[in-house]
């Protein structure tokens, strides 16, 4: 049953390599969910941090029903996939109240480390659970550079001496990466990645939409403070442009393309916030920023390289 409903179904991909359009539609998310983190930092003057992901997928949840009524598409459809989105949904959710609370243990330098452990996870479950992506040493070894680079990156403030509530930090980010990989190979590897990618989508803001509030509540967040308009501007980023429609390009890439090449791509996701630190809040560039984007962009090629026949 679980072979023919579940994570050992096959599913044909669309394509089996990265072409240049999903390249650049790679770069293109990676660049905005990198400004997002510089989006998070303003709303959180004004927003706590739980409660600013609730609010976000409130707003994503009805954008996404209003575009799926304009699209005419069907959102109550009998499809089986009630339970894998349910189970998507309360992946996403778990990931981000980790995350948010792994923030307050432990510095950004570190959490961004341990967060980007997920495509080692995505790898690690497409071996198991998806047939037809097996990843080659090569493939492995890019990842491993790729990770490398994310290192170089954060260095800096990675190095010295950490206390046990540092460790906790690092314990949850890490726990969130597993659940942003298990979210990942859950679509590609279940019957979600037959369905059309907006009601994917669908299922996990509006689980998120319930879920996040009702932990911002629980963990006794100050909620709203102010709404300044760069709180609101914020905001909006957030919710229309992040997650609305780059999740929702992010869910069509899962179903077309192989899941362990485009999740190397997102170790692109954190350089891009440093860089747009350094543009928009005057944060310092150093050479370890450079030597970590070599090791970045060698370990994407490395990932995505075709298979030289023998």
């Amino acid at each position: 049953m679980l072979k023919a409903q579940g994570l050992k179904s096959p599913i044909k991909l669309s394509k089996t390599n990265l072409d240049a359009k999903a390249i650049a539609i790679l770069v293109m998310l990676c660049a905005s969910w990198g400004l997002q983190q510089i989006a998070v930092k303003v709303a959180n003057t004004g927003i706590s941090p739980v409660l600013q992901g609730g609010l976000r997928s409130i707003g994503a949840s009805l954008l996404l029903l209003i575009w799926m009524r304009w699209q005419k598409e069907a959102i109550f459809d009998r499809d089986d996939s009630l339970f894998w989105g349910i189970a998507a949904g309360l992946l996403f959710s778990f990931e981000f109240i980790l995350v948010y609370l792994g923030l307050s243990y432990t510095p950004a330098s570190r959490a961004v480390i341990f967060l980007y452990t997920s495509p080692f996870f995505v790898a690690l479950g497409a071996q198991l659970f998806i047939p037809h992506e097996k990843i080659s040493l090569w493939q492995l070894f890019g990842l491993i550079c790729a990770f490398l680079g994310i290192i170089t990156a954060f260095s800096e403030g990675f190095l010295g001496h950490v206390g046990r509530s540092v460790l906790l930090g690092d314990s949850l980010m890490l726990t969130a990466a597993l659940l942003w990989g298990s979210t990942t190979v859950l679509i590609k590897a279940s019957p979600l990645a037959k369905i059309r990618p907006s009601k994917t989508l669908l299922y996990q803001l509006l689980t998120s939409a319930i879920i996040l509030p009702l932990a911002s509540v629980t963990l006794q967040e100050k909620g709203i403070s102010h709404l300044s308009p760069m709180v609101f501007l914020s905001m909006l980023y957030q919710t229309l442009w992040v997650a609305f429609i780059t999740f929702l390009i992010w869910f069509w890439l899962i179903r077309h393309y192989p899941a362990s090449k485009i999740s190397a791509f997102t170790f692109l996701t954190p350089l891009f916030g440093v860089v747009f630190g350094a543009l928009l809040l005057s944060e310092r560039l150093s050479l370890r920023l450079s030597l970590a984007l070599v090791l970045v962009a060698l370990g994407i090629y490395l990932v995505n390289r075709k298979k030289i026949s023998s």
